[in-house]
């Protein structure tokens, strides 16, 4: 008996994936729980593994097509490769009985050439309930083809959420009227969907955040000292190193507690205040950019933090990362500092308000008393919803930050 490959469920808000890779061919054998192909959504990469055991008898989704939670993927049989199984309408509309109305529309309806039918499922109902012009939007999918998210840039960028159906829809900028011209010195790639959805976040928080940004600068003596003193004691009884996240986490959590409304979000017209700190810490990968949350990090020790942190920043450079890991976090820390960045404005990460910007340690001369010194300084950098977060909240919560860094006696103390 032949045993399908289905897209797995991907997460909340999340119904779309890209296949990235097939990791067997068609005919090839398989064991149980084997990773056979690769999914690539906005959020994460994803192995989908066989359920049984057996040959790849038949591949339906592509490298490159972009599939719905639940489609199929292809076919696992018993023996030897099987020959291609062409879907029969009886087991379309088996598949159409468990979808909705629209989704079920566009999978039960012919192909043809027409742009409509290119639509996938969850795409064609957003542009239906909308009352959208699919040729009015550029596709970045394959061969051109709308995503869900092509649909939602399109309608934030023209303001719109619900158009009459009286109405046309408004119009988009126009692409250039000529094709770029090909330089034999480039390469073209298609940009992979997490690339997109990271655009598109960017995008997001600058179109629909008052975002300001605040500056401040850090003498890390003190904590560099401690680091010194305790590192290899902390290294023997944690099995980790001691570094410098895991007090700036702490020191944050100091101050959010102190200024709810920058672990606070906008909810429409309602502002949600979280009692609760789930720390977002950035990670660049070669895949691009990924936050990867501390839950709680305010009931972790200095010691969970920091294998937390390298546990998910090694998670985040192999692809491993799941859902759960990547989503509801209330506040972020981004360090620009590693790749040698003296002072930068970071971008904050919708829904959240609030992101802290550290940067390179870097030794110069500053006014101790009435002395001058040579001492180990961070610029750091605290953007901001100014919807939301007041400048004096703003400049406060930073100013704790360099209180708390300076001295991190007050951690502990939580003065």
């Amino acid at each position: 008996m032949a045993t399908e490959i289905t897209v797995p469920t991907l997460g909340e808000s999340v119904t779309e994936a890209t296949v990235a890779k097939w990791f067997k061919a068609k005919g090839d054998a398989v064991a149980v729980d084997e990773p056979i192909l690769e999914l690539e959504t906005d959020k994460v990469t994803l192995e989908v593994n066989a359920s049984a055991a057996g040959t790849l008898s038949e591949i339906t989704a592509k490298e490159g097509d972009n599939v719905e939670v639940g489609a199929l993927l292809g076919m696992i049989g018993e023996g030897g490769a099987a020959p291609a199984k062409k879907e029969q309408p009886a087991e379309i509309s088996a598949k159409a009985e468990k979808m909705e109305p629209a989704a079920a529309a566009a999978l039960a309806a012919p192909a043809s050439d027409d742009d409509s039918n290119k639509l996938s499922p969850a795409v064609r109902k957003l542009v239906e309930e909308n009352n959208l012009d699919p040729s009015e939007i550029t596709g970045t999918g394959k061969d051109g083809r709308l995503t869900k998210g092509d649909v939602l840039l399109f309608m934030k960028d023209d303001g719109a959420t619900a158009i009459p159906a009286a109405q046309p829809a408004p119009a988009h900028p126009a692409a250039p009227s000529e094709a770029r011209a090909e330089d034999p010195r480039e390469e073209r790639v298609k940009m992979t969907r997490l690339r997109q959805r990271i655009a598109e976040r960017l995008k997001e928080a600058q179109n629909t955040a008052a975002m300001l940004t605040t500056f401040n600068e850090i003498d890390m003596t003190n904590v560099m000292a401690a680091r010194r003193k305790f590192q290899d004691d902390f290294e023997k009884r944690h099995g980790c190193r001691l570094g410098f996240m895991s007090f700036f986490v702490k020191a944050c959590i100091v101050a959010l507690k102190e200024l709810p409304a920058v672990n606070a979000e906008i909810d429409g017209d309602e502002l949600i205040y979280k009692n609760y700190y789930d720390i977002g810490v950035a990670v660049g990968t070669e895949q691009g950019l990924v936050v990867p949350v501390l839950r709680d990090a305010d009931k972790q020790s200095f010691a969970e933090v920091e294998k937390r942190i390298t546990d998910l920043g090694l998670k985040a450079r192999d692809g491993k990362l799941g859902i759960d890991e990547l989503t509801g976090g209330t506040f972020t820390i981004t360090n620009g500092g590693v790749y040698g960045s003296l002072m930068s404005t970071p971008i904050i990460n919708p829904p959240q308000s609030g992101i802290l910007g550290m940067h390179k340690i870097d030794r110069r001369p500053v006014a101790v008393g009435d002395s001058i010194e040579i001492r180990p300084m961070m610029y750091v950098a605290l953007s901001y919803d100014h919807r939301i977060i007041d400048g004096r909240e703003a400049v406060t919560f930073l100013v704790r930050v360099k209180e708390c860094i300076e001295d991190p006696e007050r951690i502990l103390l939580a003065v």
